[in-house]
């Protein structure tokens, strides 16, 4: 399997539709990113749950996901599954935290996504990161639109073994989900190993990205 390297990671831009997005979908990433990069720079654009003990819920969260990180968190209150009928205001609000970020990543959710608000920032996050590398994540959950991802993350067995902890430590309104567990995010992460010939990874979608083959001098 071909591998490409990132080199050396400043920023990056992080976004979910809700509180958990980020972490269900990128955990694992984001711990590796904060601890092989010292000083990583994370802004982090979360669409709904302001004012809610959903918002404190992500702030702590994000914060475990990245230690040590410069952490930067939006979190907007748009209406949890009507973010299509607010989509000009999540729109500007996007694009007023673009122009307060230079990320050398972008991480979202992607446009294949069953979920409504999920989708829609997936089609949005192009439009205003145009000259980014953007990985699109997955989310776990019920419905059946798990992707067939074009990149992959291996993990760490610790990174693997802390998300799957952090996620159940930092979102207790969440646990209750039959789908929210330990097992649920091992097996993901597992099948994702397997499929790039590691023991964890996190599989991402990527629509395109330039290769420097050395042969533009």
């Amino acid at each position: 399997m071909i591998g490409l390297s990132a080199g050396r990671i400043s920023e990056i831009a992080v976004l979910g539709a809700h509180c958990d997005d980020i972490a269900i979908g990128m955990g694992g990433t984001l711990l590796q990113l904060a601890e092989a990069n010292p000083g990583l720079r994370v802004r982090a654009f979360v669409a709904s749950g302001a004012g809610t003990p959903r918002e404190a819920e992500e702030r702590a969260a994000l914060a475990a996901f990245a230690p040590e990180a410069e952490l930067h968190i939006t979190v907007l209150d748009l209406p949890d599954g009507r973010a299509p009928a607010h989509w000009q205001r999540e729109k500007s609000l996007l694009a007023q935290f673009k122009r307060s970020s230079t990320p050398d990543i972008v991480f979202a959710p992607h446009r294949g996504d069953a979920h409504q608000d999920h989708r829609q920032l997936a089609e949005l996050v192009p439009q205003e990161f145009r000259d980014h590398l953007i990985l699109g994540y997955e989310i776990l959950k019920w419905e059946t639109d798990t992707p067939r991802p074009t990149v992959f993350n291996p993990l760490s067995a610790y990174a693997a073994m802390a998300k799957t902890r952090l996620l159940t430590e930092h979102y207790p309104s969440q646990v209750d989900h039959d789908w929210f567990d330990d097992e649920s995010f091992l097996g993901l992460a597992r099948l994702r190993g397997i499929q790039c010939r590691s023991t964890y990874a996190e599989g991402f979608m990527l629509e395109k990205a330039i290769v420097d083959l050395g042969g533009n001098r």
